[in-house]
């Protein structure tokens, strides 16, 4: 006996039911394909920033306090969304990238110089990126006199023979495979609870090198080069202010998905190395020694997040840096464009590839200083790019009704002068470090 339906009330599969529900479900279907064609930007800047030196970052804070600075995690992915955000929307809006903003609001001189500290910064940057293709690939017996020179290639061709669409998709593939990490995390078999203790229970302590790392956590997650890059890739996109909100959720599930897996490799190294009483230097050391106490898979993994984020590091940096220039000087740019018509732009970028695959051939014994003054520019040039951004967030001629609001000023604000206040701790340690 079938039920009654009341007066009134509508069978759910009744023509009329179903009709209704078609103007939804379009609705939805429509709003899902302009979510995923906006998408992009946030996700890839957010990740590519877990690059070699930020998963070295994160390797030496499990391997040498455990989970003690998981707690800072969930501050610096808050820190992370507000930054990016206002990025994000400076770029939906007026539609320029960050550098055609700063010759505008700054002057040509200024710009210079802030170009050249850039500049120099990712340089640096793109040497450790191809560093780490080298470190990772060893782990698998391949010499770097081999994986540097079909990296470098590799990038090149992607970004000056695709399109923009055909990039970003390429971008987004190796935002996903950070789930590597993750998936080391748990081979490394933490105790969970000491992990959700770790990341809600604040752990401050006065010894040196953690007040340093501590810092370093913060600076490595937030860099100059990340506005630059993001803004410019989202004009470069074509976003409109009709889709901002969209954008907004792309940058808010980036920060947090780069965060989280900031956390997973902090995890890793705690329950392994740092149980151990094991102490590392670089994101190699950490994948080899990984191996013999969370196993081969867990070793493997995670030294193919090393090789993926390094790789994927040295096709960003170069790209941002030969956005940044040509922006602020008016210059032909956009990945969909040919060689012959945006000469500069990828000039600058091809450039940036061969000197930074380059230098890592060449019999150089270490490094190291060269990475250590590029973070400490990095420092410099943050406070500069945070003041500057929030000047032309709060113009209301550039930005109209998406200017701050009160109290989002007051969170920016006071956010943006702790990072001042970090950022330059971490330059006065890097030029004057602490006596053991």
């Amino acid at each position: 006996m079938k039920p009654t339906i009341a007066a009134g009330q509508l069978d759910a599969t009744s023509p009329r039911t179903r009709a209704q529900r078609r103007p939804r479900l379009r609705n939805l279907r429509s709003r899902l394909l302009l979510l995923m064609s906006v998408i992009g930007p946030g996700i890839i800047t957010a990740n590519v920033d877990n690059d070699a030196g930020g998963i070295t970052t994160y390797s030496v804070a499990g391997a040498h306090f455990g989970y003690q600075l998981l707690w800072m995690m969930p501050l610096v992915a808050v820190a992370l969304i507000i930054v990016q955000e206002m990025s994000a929307r400076l770029g939906v809006v007026t539609g320029k990238g960050l550098g055609d903003l700063i010759r505008e609001s700054m002057g040509v001189r200024a710009t210079a110089v802030v170009l050249g500290i850039l500049m120099f910064a990712n340089l640096a940057n793109t040497v450790s990126e191809f560093a780490g293709v080298a470190a990772s690939m060893e782990i698998f017996g391949v010499s770097k006199f081999i994986a540097v020179p079909i990296a470098a290639v590799g990038v090149w061709l992607l970004v000056v023979k695709g399109d923009y669409k055909s990039v970003e998709r390429v971008f987004l593939i190796a935002s996903a495979i950070y789930l590597t990490y993750v998936i080391s995390g748990i081979l490394a078999r933490p105790v969970w609870s000491d992990v959700v203790k770790a990341a809600v229970s604040p752990n401050f302590s006065f010894d040196p090198d953690y007040v340093v790392l501590a810092i370093t956590i913060v600076g490595t997650t937030i860099a100059p080069w990340m506005q630059f890059y993001q803004q410019a890739s989202i004009a470069d996109k074509g976003i409109k202010p009709a889709d901002y909100a969209y954008e907004r959720l792309d940058v808010i599930v980036g920060s947090l998905f780069a965060v989280f897996v900031a956390a997973f490799i902090t995890i890793a190294c705690a329950a392994t190395l740092y149980a151990n009483g094991l102490r590392i230097e670089t994101a190699g050391d950490a994948a080899i020694a990984l191996g013999p106490l969370a196993g081969e898979n867990a070793s493997i993994l995670f030294a193919l997040g090393l090789l993926n984020a390094s790789v994927f590091s040295a096709a960003i940096l170069p790209l941002s840096t030969a956005y940044v220039v040509c922006e602020a000087f008016g210059l032909d740019l956009g990945v969909s464009r040919d060689f012959k018509d945006a000469p500069a732009f990828f000039g600058i970028y091809t450039a940036f590839i061969v000197l930074g695959a380059g230098i890592i051939l060449l019999p150089v014994k270490s490094l190291v200083q060269a990475m250590l003054a590029s973070q400490t520019l990095n420092g410099v040039l943050l406070p500069i790019i945070l003041v500057v951004m929030l000047r032309l967030i709060n113009d209301k001629r550039l930005m109209g009704k998406y200017v701050n609001s009160r109290a989002g000023n007051i969170v920016s604000w006071l956010m943006v002068g702790a990072l001042i206040v970090l950022t330059a701790i971490l330059v006065i340690v890097s030029v004057f470090p602490p006596a053991d």
